[in-house]
């Protein structure tokens, strides 16, 4: 039977830093912070698949968004800039020129209220209410995001949120995944497969085109399953947001990651329209684990369910715009099998 724990992880001047972990009958289990909903750890069989630190010094910075949740808006809006109904908003710069994954103080840096659900399965609760004008976004938000670790090693995810103003919203986890349990690997030897046959080209700094390209026959398509070591010998790595292919039903299949070995399979489901794959491109050793270890490149990857990059200056994209009046809701699954 799945069950929470809380202890103390930290703390960040007055403010109690909680570790809830979520175990269930099989031993494994996910740990995740109220200071930016950060997923700590995920042991899987005795191994951690996920990069994360073991104390909170080290998240302090985080400039990597190690685990964490991403918002107001997450990935890149381009110049820091967008309209809505006529009014011009102007959102902090910190990345390039261009707003990325919420700005200099995004969900990923705040203290999140938390509680943990009983019934009918438990469930850890986490809350923030993002105040008019932070980061430069309009309106009142407030966020919901519970955490479920279920008895077949899943991890569902779902968001819920309303505001007060016509304002852009994006939610993803940024977790980084090793399925060998071993940042001193690379994920070269991992096997990746996407249910997409678009994504979204980007120009040199990392800006949607507004383009939905065909990924047949190139270096973008991974609706086979692809070894990872010779795409990222060829490109140098992926940063870059795929369209789900869907069928009607709103949550369905996103990507298939497989272990070396295939030991461990994690597949990936979730009701947004993409996936942002990411792998550890611009980690190059400076970062360091705990322990001392250096966190290098390609050494864990993303798969950030999301909507896609830059929306808000593209019409053409499915819209981020949450009104007052509305609830927007989300749900990504994260499934291992092994």
């Amino acid at each position: 039977m799945s069950r929470i724990e809380k202890e103390l992880f930290g703390k960040i001047g007055e403010h109690d830093v909680l570790r809830f972990n979520l175990s269930n009958e099989r031993g494994n289990g996910v740990s995740i912070l109220n200071y930016g909903g950060i997923i700590n750890a995920w042991m899987i069989g005795g191994k951690n698949i996920v990069t994360g630190f073991n104390n909170m010094e080290d998240y302090r910075d985080n400039p990597a968004f190690f685990g964490c949740l991403v918002g107001r808006y997450a990935n890149r809006i381009a110049n820091g800039c967008f309209t809505i109904d006529g009014l011009d908003y102007s959102l902090a710069c910190n990345n390039a020129g261009h707003h990325l994954h919420g700005g200099e103080e995004g969900f990923n840096k705040k203290i999140w209220e938390a509680s943990v659900l009983d019934a009918p399965q438990p469930k850890l609760l986490l809350r923030y209410k993002s105040a008019d004008g932070e980061e430069g976004y309009p309106g009142n938000l407030e966020l919901r995001v519970q955490f479920t670790y279920t008895d077949t090693d899943e991890l569902v995810i779902e968001y819920e949120a309303t505001t007060d103003k016509p304002t852009p919203v994006n939610f993803t986890s940024h977790s980084y995944f090793n399925l060998a349990g071993d940042t001193g690997q690379t994920i070269h030897d991992h096997v990746l497969a996407i249910n997409a046959d678009r994504y979204t080209p980007v120009d040199g700094s990392l800006i949607p085109t507004g383009e939905l390209k065909d990924v047949a026959g190139g270096q973008f398509d991974f609706r086979s399953p692809v070894l990872l070591r010779e795409r990222l010998e060829a490109t140098g790595g992926y940063d870059i947001n795929f369209v789900l292919n869907k069928a009607g039903d709103p949550m369905s299949f996103a990507a298939i990651l497989q272990s070396p070995g295939k030991e461990l399979v994690m597949n990936v489901y979730t009701t947004e329209p993409g996936l942002q794959l990411y792998t550890g491109n611009f980690l190059d050793g400076q970062i360091t684990t705990s322990e001392g270890k250096p966190i290098i490149k390609h050494s864990a990857l993303c798969l950030e369910t999301q909507h896609f990059p830059d929306s808000p200056n593209h019409p053409g994209f499915p819209s981020t715009i949450l009104r007052p009046g509305e609830t927007f809701y989300s749900t990504t699954v994260y499934q291992i099998r092994y």
